[in-house]
């Protein structure tokens, strides 16, 4: 097999990762961008993200970059 099946292999398994690591988070009530970020990059992240419990409360929100530096003055 050549290596641009084991490339297009890949990038499928890591899409695909992606795309249920996405669905998993929401289910959990994680942030999901997180979570598609480094399964995409590292697709057994998945793994560990099924074997977290699921969080309780409301959903983590990660700040916002204007929300973040609001005290500051340009």
């Amino acid at each position: 097999m050549s290596g641009a099946f084991w490339i297009v292999a890949w990038g499928l398994v890591a899409t695909g990762s992606a795309a249920v690591a996405g669905i998993l988070a929401s289910v959990k009530n994680r942030d999901y961008s997180f979570w598609i970020a480094w399964t995409f990059v590292f697709p057994p992240m998945a793994i560990i993200l099924a074997a977290l419990p699921a969080y309780k409360g409301p959903r983590p929100k990660r700040p916002r970059l204007d929300e973040d530096h609001h005290d500051r003055v340009w």
